[in-house]
C-alpha cells in the first residue's frame, strides 16, 4: 500500500495536549475566581470546576526538576501542566482536595505558590550572563535577588493594589518584554563597540555596516587597511554588529550595568496600553545579589503599594499623581538621562489602537 505524504511538518495541534475538561468546556467557561493565594477556579457551564495552582519557577530548569514536575501532575493532575508566558508553572485539577497537598509537596521543592490577581507574578527574563552574547547585566542572578526579597507580594503574604508585572532584559534589545511591563530591569551599555585590528580579515565590512540600525558604522582605512569606525553619537548599544562581527566586542565590565523602567502594560482595562518609562538610569553591577538593584525595586513598589488605588496598574498610578510627584515620593534624583532626546523616540505617534476624541 502506497504511504500517504505527509506535508504538514507544523507544531502539532494545541488541542491534542489540552486535560479533557478543558477539551469539554472550551469556549463555554462561566466565570472565574481566587480561592486563596495562588489558587483560582474556572467555572464552566455545565458546573465544571477546574483549579489552577501556580508555582513559581526560575525558568532555567534542569531534566531532574522538570521530571519532579511531571510526577507531581501525574499524581495530581492526570499529567497536566502548564508554563505560563512569565515561567510560572501552572497545575489543573479537578479534586479541589488535591490543592492542599499538592501546595504542600511544592514549597517541599522550594517553589512557592502565589501570583494570582493582585500580586506579583513570576518575573519574565532574558538569558544574561549564562548564555547571551550581548548581556550587560545578569537575568538569573538579578531576578533571584529582587523576587528573594519581594516573595512576600507574590504568596499573598502582603496585599497590594492589582496586578504588578516586573521583567528584565539583559540588553536594550529587549527579548524580556520589558517595554511593557509594570516595573523593567534592563541591561545597558553605555560604551560603543570596540574596533579590533584585523576586522577585514574577521568580517565582512558591508555586511557589518549594513547591520547597523542607526547608521553608526562606516567605512573607515587605518594605515591602509579596510576597517570601520563608529560615530558615538549615533550607536545605540544594540549589539547588531557584534552579532556579525566578533571583531566588534560591547561587553565592558566598568561601563555596563542596569536600568530600571517604570509604568508599561499591556491591558486595555481603564487605559489604553504604555511603555515604560526611565525611572532610574544606571546602577553598577553588583553581584551575586545586586542590592542597590533590589533596594530601588522595593522603594517603587512600596511607593505604588502606598498609594495607588484599587486595581490601578504602575503607570496608571504614576500619570494620576504626575512624574514630578513620582520622583518626589521615590526620591529618585531627575536627570538629563530622563530627558527621551533620542532622534528615532517617535514622540509623536500614537501608539495604540484605541482612538477618542
Amino acid at each position: 500500500m502506497e504511504t500517504q505524504r505527509r506535508t504538514d511538518i507544523g507544531p502539532p495541534d494545541f488541542r491534542k495536549f489540552l486535560p479533557p475538561i478543558i477539551k469539554s468546556n472550551y469556549g463555554k467557561w462561566k466565570y472565574h475566581e481566587i480561592v486563596k493565594p495562588g489558587v483560582m477556579v474556572h467555572v464552566g457551564e455545565s458546573g465544571d470546576r477546574l483549579f489552577t495552582v501556580r508555582a513559581a519557577s526560575p525558568r532555567l530548569l534542569g531534566t531532574k526538576r522538570i521530571r519532579k514536575f511531571s510526577e507531581l501532575a501525574d499524581k495530581y493532575c492526570g499529567g497536566y501542566l502548564r508554563f505560563t508566558s512569565r515561567h510560572n508553572v501552572e497545575f489543573l485539577l479537578t479534586d479541589e482536595s488535591k490543592t492542599d497537598p499538592l501546595i504542600e509537596d511544592l514549597a517541599a521543592l522550594g517553589h512557592p505558590v502565589g501570583g494570582i490577581g493582585p500580586a506579583i507574578s513570576n518575573i519574565v527574563h532574558t538569558q544574561g550572563w549564562v548564555h547571551c552574547h550581548s548581556a550587560a547585566t545578569d537575568a538569573s542572578g538579578v531576578v533571584k535577588a529582587v523576587m528573594d526579597d519581594l516573595h512576600e507580594y507574590f504568596d499573598g503574604t502582603k496585599q497590594i493594589p492589582g496586578k504588578l508585572r516586573i521583567a528584565l532584559a539583559c540588553c536594550l534589545n529587549m527579548c524580556g518584554a520589558v517595554h511593557c511591563s509594570d516595573i523593567a530591569i534592563l541591561g545597558v551599555h553605555r560604551r560603543p563597540p570596540r574596533v579590533q585590528k584585523g576586522l577585514n580579515k574577521t568580517c565582512e565590512i558591508p555586511n557589518v555596516i549594513a547591520a547597523c540600525p542607526t547608521g553608526a558604522i562606516r567605512p573607515a582605512s587605518v594605515d591602509g587597511v579596510p576597517t570601520v569606525e563608529i560615530d558615538e553619537g549615533s550607536c545605540m548599544y544594540c549589539a547588531n554588529c557584534f552579532s556579525v562581527c566578533p571583531a566588534l566586542p560591547l561587553a565592558d565590565p566598568l561601563n555596563d550595568g542596569i536600568s530600571i523602567w517604570v509604568g508599561g502594560k499591556v491591558s486595555n482595562a481603564r487605559h489604553e496600553p504604555m511603555f515604560s518609562k526611565l525611572a532610574v538610569p544606571f546602577i553598577e553591577n553588583d553581584p551575586p545579589r545586586w542590592p542597590e538593584v533590589v533596594r530601588n525595586v522595593r522603594n517603587i513598589v512600596e511607593v505604588w503599594a502606598d498609594g495607588a488605588r484599587p486595581h490601578e496598574r504602575m503607570g496608571e498610578f504614576i500619570e494620576r499623581i504626575g512624574w514630578p510627584k513620582f520622583f518626589e515620593l521615590t526620591g529618585i534624583e531627575f536627570t538629563k538621562q530622563h530627558i527621551d532626546d533620542y532622534r528615532y523616540a517617535g514622540l509623536s505617534y500614537k501608539r495604540s489602537a484605541q482612538l477618542r476624541q
